[in-house]
């Protein structure tokens, strides 16, 4: 089976007859007949009733145009894609929630007005999600936390996030890991490369952070967010001030 069997076959279905189906799609009609004669043979059931000079379709043949209709717009519509002038097509973009909600916002405005034909889709999560469907091939592309890592990933910076940790009022400012060792920390999900940094300017210092939490109160407790963003990692956030930044 071919897409020319199918244009064939859908021509035959809307004309009735071999010979005009035939000047349609600029066959003689005896290649007609013998190429819709392989698409029966190779399907196994007769698509048309033949009743003298005219054609009709079958139960079969009813059945079978709909997908055969299908098959040719699909094709159609990916012709059109690749070669059109204009970019069309399915664009799939993965980002950090802090970018998604802040950095981004204007400049995905932007392109969808110079794009109108593009589908666009955007996934956000913690870089090591957004990292695996660019892999896997579900997403396009990814704004993510680098430095990038993987040989099968190009990428280049577009964003600078100077991460802040936010302290109770009256705390002591924040210079070293070890002045709040021990303290719970509201702080983003476990996949997140925010956090990693941020356990890494523990380890650094021979300290250790208390229980994590996505949500809560910074009232005694110690908290991390987007310095630039302001985009932190619990929902409702008083009582606490800026006291600094993670080195490195």
């Amino acid at each position: 089976m071919d897409l020319t069997q199918l244009e064939m076959f859908n021509a035959v279905a809307e004309a009735g007859s071999i010979t005009q189906a035939a000047a349609k799609v600029h066959r003689v009609p005896s290649n007609l007949t013998t190429r819709l004669r392989q698409l029966e043979t190779e399907l196994g059931v007769d698509l048309f009733i033949r009743e003298n000079q005219r054609l009709r379709l079958s139960p079969a043949g009813h059945n079978f145009l709909r997908y055969s209709q299908q098959i040719l717009a699909l094709v159609d519509e990916a012709r059109s894609i690749v070669a059109g002038d204009e970019p069309q097509g399915l664009f799939s973009l993965g980002s950090l929630e802090s970018t998604a909600a802040v950095r981004i916002p204007a400049t995905l405005a932007e392109f969808n007005r110079r794009y109108p034909k593009i589908q666009f889709s955007l996934s956000t999560g913690p870089s090591g999600t957004m990292l695996e469907g660019v892999l896997e091939g579900k997403l396009n592309a990814a704004f993510i936390d680098g430095p990038i890592n993987h040989t099968a990933i190009d990428g280049i910076p577009v964003y600078r996030e100077e991460l802040m940790i936010v302290t109770p009022q009256g705390h002591a400012p924040v210079t070293r890991a070890s002045q709040v060792n021990g303290s719970n920390i509201y702080a983003f999900r476990a996949n997140c490369s925010y956090r990693r940094h941020f356990e890494s300017w523990f380890h650094a210092d021979g300290a250790a952070p208390g229980n994590y939490s996505r949500d809560g109160v910074v009232s005694r407790d110690v908290g991390l967010c987007g310095r630039r963003s302001r985009h932190c990692a619990y929902s409702t956030l008083y009582a606490g001030k800026y006291a600094g930044a993670p080195p490195g």
